[in-house]
């Protein structure tokens, strides 16, 4: 599975921008089984969500939706979203087809405020596309490896970590990204933006990491960028089968 990761300069809540930016950064690309954007990519990172976020099918997941199914790829990518009056960091994964699956946020980010506004996401979620398994996952929840442990029951092989990591903490993201992966035994994807927001400046460290804590491909620093890489599914069952740590985890 060829997969291509974005990090793109957000500007400040304008879906319209944002939603140009993103699928300029396509086109121009190579084709990919899969494109994965930031984390609220269509707006920044907002913790006040009564104006930015948007109903259940809104404007972003039409567009998620229209580009994957267009391009014959999986897209992506979170959204503030409403839904029912609450309010959600919800993860979109969209087939070729038109498919939706989802994952909400469940560590909301305290620290800056967005558990006052947003609800908690209960459950994980895995889905599986080109015959790859992936764990959805959304910035905060990057720093507890309880939630995201991979088990030999019911393993995945790769993990998407969306996020509007600030450059402040650059390190902390670019230490876990490869942890996550080695105690895993799994592919990591982080895709970070870059550019700024009222409060804090982003530099990137997109990468995607390989199952023995490897970065195989990383975006340039403080600019808009895309990498690709593959996801080896041949060489990560080898990998297992000769050193099986899964088999062995609490």
């Amino acid at each position: 599975m060829k997969v291509t990761l974005l990090q793109t300069d957000i500007c400040w809540t304008d879906v319209d921008e944002n939603l140009r930016r993103a699928e300029e950064m396509i086109n121009v690309a190579d084709d990919a089984d899969l494109f994965i954007l930031p984390e609220m990519f269509s707006t920044g990172f907002v913790t006040e969500p009564v104006a930015a976020a948007e109903p259940v099918g809104g404007k972003t997941m039409q567009w998620l939706k229209e580009t994957a199914v267009k391009k014959g790829c999986a897209l992506c990518g979170s959204v503030a979203v409403n839904d029912g009056g609450r309010f959600f960091n919800r993860l979109y994964f969209v087939k070729p087809d038109g498919t939706v699956n989802h994952y909400d946020k469940r560590h909301l980010f305290s620290y800056g405020g967005e558990h006052k506004h947003f609800t908690a996401g209960e459950k994980r979620a895995i889905v599986e596309h080109c015959g790859v398994k992936i764990l959805l996952q959304v910035c905060y929840d990057l720093r507890f490896p309880v939630f995201s442990r991979n088990n030999a029951a019911n393993p995945y092989d790769m993990i998407i970590y969306v996020a509007n990591w600030p450059e402040s903490r650059i390190d902390v993201w670019n230490t876990l990204l490869k942890a996550r992966a080695i105690e895993n035994q799994c592919y990591v994807a982080g895709v970070n933006r870059v550019g700024d927001d009222p409060v804090c400046h982003y530099s990137g460290g997109t990468a995607f990491i390989d199952p023995y804590g490897k970065i195989i491909a990383r975006c340039a620093d403080n600019q808009p960028d895309a990498i690709s890489a593959v996801v080896d599914m041949e060489r990560l069952m080898a990998f297992r089968k000769k050193f099986p740590v899964l088999q062995d985890a609490d």
